[in-house]
């Protein structure tokens, strides 16, 4: 990458909108830290640019005349893998997901299909994750994707009571949409375990994202829903804007789900999560804090430690952005470090200890 620390991160904008050019131009240019180097009008001219200009980071529209921006990224990402900021219109949530598959590595959610004055409101987002450049590691510049498996159908789960079960609970950030999707895809079938997702993602976005993972991992996945019963081999998506907890009412294990804080930094939390699942269920929850800015599952990890649960933080070698797991290794709170790949297998060897006996 050309992202050298001290440098300004060099930008493309790609739109055939001409105010959203000037004005996305115009907000990346306000940090000191951002240089916008060229802007496109469709899919053609920005691949030209960016294999010409080599930029740091793309901002991309998907709907473009020419060539539209799942063409562009298809090239882009077998020529010169580049990070790729989507900006899409909550009504095509679809695009955005199949985006991430070719490579995208975020998106940014605007109000409606033309940026126009409501700009403002994504204006903050838009320069962080852009400025979330610098921190990529390797593996997010080579482009990582989620590859469909072809599991058409999800595999019916067990209908029986989960609250002898064990919880793995995941947090994901920035990168996590294929982290997840690969995570699942691996994980073997028949533990006797339920999965948790906090994934930080808009409001209006994660149930389309839920229905594309249990599409194509054979496992069964839906957005969480409040009050309903948890079941043993099923994983379940806190919605966007909303922070998803454990809970057991009499002899059933539930989920709870709440309006998030206006005020809260990380929404749907991960410190929430994982806390609520080590207080139902102590020692039989596995917390896993994948690739992600900031801090969030710190909190809640260390709640998972200290009933006697485990806990993992993705390795710097395949985290996307290794600010999360970092946060965790450096406090401690990380009983294991594993590549992405590595994972499913310590799940089921955590499996394998609750049908034993022997605790987490």
């Amino acid at each position: 990458m050309n992202a050298n620390v001290g440098s300004r991160l060099r930008a493309l904008v790609i739109d055939d909108s001409a105010y959203n050019r000037a004005t996305i131009a115009q907000i990346l240019e306000e940090s000191r830290e951002v240089e916008v180097i060229g802007r496109a009008a469709d899919g053609e001219e920005g691949l030209r640019l960016a294999l010409e200009l080599k930029p740091d980071v793309i901002t991309l529209d998907l709907e473009m005349p020419k060539m539209d921006g799942f063409t562009f990224l298809r090239i882009l990402m077998e020529r010169q893998p580049t990070p790729v900021i989507i900006i899409s219109s909550y009504s095509r949530k679809q695009n955005v997901f199949k985006a991430l598959e070719l490579g995208a590595l975020d998106f940014i959610a605007k109000p409606t299909h033309h940026i126009s004055p409501e700009l403002s409101e994504i204006a903050r987002e838009l320069l962080a994750k852009v400025l979330m450049v610098r921190q990529l590691s390797a593996a997010a510049v080579r482009g990582r994707s989620m590859r469909a498996t072809g599991a058409e159908n999800a595999v019916p789960s067990s209908a029986s009571p989960a609250l002898q079960a064990g919880a793995v609970v995941i947090g994901a950030s920035t990168g996590g949409p294929p982290a997840l999707q690969q995570l699942f895809q691996s994980l073997p079938r028949g533990l006797p375990l339920f999965y948790l997702v906090a994934q930080h993602m808009p409001e209006k976005f994660t149930q389309a994202f839920a229905e594309r993972l249990a599409r194509y991992c054979g496992l069964p996945v839906k957005e969480a829903e409040d009050a309903e019963e948890v079941q043993i081999g099923r994983a379940y998506i806190a919605p966007g804007g909303h922070d998803l907890r454990l809970g057991r009412r009499a002899e059933r294990l539930v989920l709870e789900v709440r309006a998030a804080d206006e005020r809260a930094k990380y929404v749907p939390s991960i410190d929430q999560l994982f806390a609520s699942a080590a207080d139902v269920l102590g020692n039989r929850v596995m917390a896993v804090v994948l690739t992600g800015m900031g801090s969030d599952g710190c909190r809640g990890l260390r709640r998972v430690r200290e009933v006697g649960g485990r806990t993992i933080a993705e390795s710097q070698e395949t985290a996307v952005i290794f600010g999360m797991p970092r946060e965790a290794i450096e406090a401690g709170l990380a009983d294991r470090v594993l590549r992405l790949e590595e994972i499913p297998a310590e799940v089921e060897r955590f499996a394998a200890r609750l049908t034993t006996g022997t605790g987490g």
